[in-house]
């Protein structure tokens, strides 16, 4: 324990330091060096309202995630290495991120023609359907490629990419196949730029175009069906390709994209052999006070890994973008929606009105209203015939039809939010949300929960530099745990400090005994581009997701200091 806490503590102080071996880059004329680093420290304490005891975790009460990364450039030359340390891994991180090491390093070269990487890399392919690596650190996750990267710029306006590598998996080093080899092209065409008479055009177009395969070497899965025992034999290369374009006229913006993947038997998809398809598209336009968005999605079968046995948020090579929206209210956000890779399909609207000041809705200050609609439902599944299951292992899965809407709901959210300011003092952002959550398809747990959610957030800034915000919010539901309200105060003196004190409340659970108070006291010190933050209170369990993906958090009771800086 002792040791853990030195090495928490140590990471705070190497921010200090690191200030001072920056200075030496002055030595190396032409030279850069950057970096970053955070260390999230957290002393949990038992509590027994929560259940939380020294058994459930593990014994181990100090725990830390810390990163720090450093960048060197010098030209057309940049290079950089990422240290981590999990001593041992927050409380709702994967316990496989245990241990310390540089599971990140990199050197490129780049010029006007050409930019190449080699070492771990983060690559998106358009939106991401069939290639996106990239990191969460709330998340834990991290799906970074190590391998080789060029990029081309052979003439304007084209740009051509390939990769190659295999992606990380915690700590595990790629051996004898363990996990696939990615392989992928990329092509993206800006036709104003290519060709001379469209230069100053009012239309912009741009095409692209994608292709990823991963290999992983063959290998068989067994499995009993009635009275036998079958053996499937898996494909050793799966590919998904597509295309799409982006389309902008003024206000005007149209972007869609479209992949499909050849069968890719997995462990999440109960190892059938059914191709996968995914659609998503968005149109949008802008104007002086106003603004329209319209999105969909189509998703069937479409999770992706470079291990066909994992069923975690791990090694995922594409990643299937999010319409509905993403909420930072603590309430609001206690239902978040996580993508069905399997199946899916969905609608989302938004529109946003500002009223200007003088005018007859937007009064002396003016008014700014935001409505949001989004939906998603499971796709339209049939059986491929009548003695064949629908997700049967070992055959073709289903059959599925374009855009077929199912008619189970998976997650309905529908908001309203007004924004005011009353004087040059005081703001008010007022939101209204209703919201329909399917537990069991998103959490594996039976029912669905209804909810309308309320919020208020005011601000009054009492001088230049002194701001007090106040929340207020209330959630209401007749199903999961009942009825929460939630507050919260936060005192800001610019730039430098703040102070803050949040509570939610769960009364309206039938278990009287689990009426809690999630109470939790914040206070941190901003110098320059040095934060650190400490605060003490409980955590209550839930989903956490960011863009659709999601983990889950215990119930935690405790102190935490985070520290991060950047040079």
């Amino acid at each position: 324990m002792k040791k853990n806490l030195i090495v928490c503590f140590g990471a705070a102080a190497l921010t200090l330091l690191l200030p001072i071996v920056v200075r030496s880059q002055e030595a190396l004329k032409g030279s850069e060096i950057h970096g970053s680093m955070q260390a999230d420290a957290t002393y949990y304490l038992t509590d027994t309202k929560t259940g939380i005891t020294d058994t459930t975790l593990a014994g181990k009460l100090i725990r830390m995630n810390a990163f720090t990364e450093v960048n060197y450039s010098l030209g057309n030359f940049t290079a950089g290495v990422r240290f981590e340390s999990y001593l041992p891994p927050l409380t709702g991180y994967d316990v496989q991120y245990n241990g310390t090491g540089a599971p990140y390093w990199y050197a490129s070269y780049k010029n006007d023609f050409i930019d190449v990487t080699a070492g771990n890399f983060y690559e998106q392919f358009g939106n991401g359907m069939i290639l996106r690596t990239y990191q969460e650190w709330t998340l834990g996750y991290d799906n970074s490629l190590r391998g080789l990267r060029v990029k081309f710029t052979p003439y304007h306006g084209i740009t051509l990419k390939g990769v190659y590598g295999v992606q990380r998996y915690y700590w595990e080093p790629y051996k004898d196949y363990n996990r696939g080899i990615v392989k992928g092209a990329d092509a993206d065409f800006f036709l104003n730029d290519i060709f001379t008479g469209m230069k100053d055009a009012r239309l912009k177009l741009t095409l692209g175009g994608s292709f990823v395969s991963d290999y992983q070497q063959g290998a068989t899965k067994e499995f009993t069906s009635g009275t036998q025992i079958l053996t499937l034999t898996l494909p050793e290369n799966v590919a998904c390709y597509g295309g799409r374009f982006n389309l902008n006229l003024g206000g005007f913006n149209w972007q869609t994209e479209y992949a499909h993947k050849i069968n890719d038997p997995t462990a999440l998809n109960n190892y059938i052999y059914k191709s996968g398809n995914g659609l998503f598209t968005n149109l949008s336009w802008a104007s002086k006070g106003i603004g329209l968005s319209v999105m969909s999605k189509w998703i069937d079968n479409m999770s992706y890994k470079s291990d066909r046995r994992d069923t975690k948020n791990m090694v995922n090579i594409n990643y299937l973008p999010a319409i509905t929206k993403e909420h930072t209210y603590a309430l609001a956000s206690m239902y978040p929606y996580s993508t069905q890779p399997n199946g899916e399909v969905g609608i989302a609207a938004a529109a946003t009105f500002h009223f200007a000041k003088n005018s007859w809705l937007g009064g002396k200050t003016g008014l700014t209203v935001a409505a949001n609609f989004s939906q998603v439902n499971g796709l339209k599944k049939t059986a491929l015939n009548d003695t064949t299951m629908i997700g049967q292992t070992g055959t073709e899965g289903y059959k599925s039809s374009f855009y077929g809407f199912g008619d189970e709901v998976y997650y309905q959210d529908a908001n309203l939010e007004v924004s005011k300011k009353f004087g040059k003092k005081w703001k008010g952002i007022f939101s209204y949300l209703y919201q329909t959550y399917n537990k069991l398809i998103i959490e594996g747990h039976e029912g669905t929960i209804y909810s309308n959610i309320g919020v208020a957030d005011i601000s009054w800034n009492i001088t230049k530099k002194v701001s007090l915000r106040g929340e207020f919010q209330g959630l209401w539901t007749k199903q999961d745990k009942g009825n929460w309200v939630a507050g919260l105060a936060e005192l800001t003196v610019s730039p430098s400090w703040f102070v803050s004190v949040m509570d939610q409340y769960n009364y309206g659970n039938d278990d009287t005994d689990q009426r809690l108070n999630y109470y939790t006291f914040s206070a941190g010190y901003t110098h320059h581009s040095t934060r650190i933050a400490v605060s003490y209170g409980r955590q209550r369990e839930g989903i956490i997701c960011v863009g659709g993906v999601c983990r889950y958090v215990p119930a935690t009771n405790g102190f935490t200091l985070t520290v991060t800086s950047s040079f």
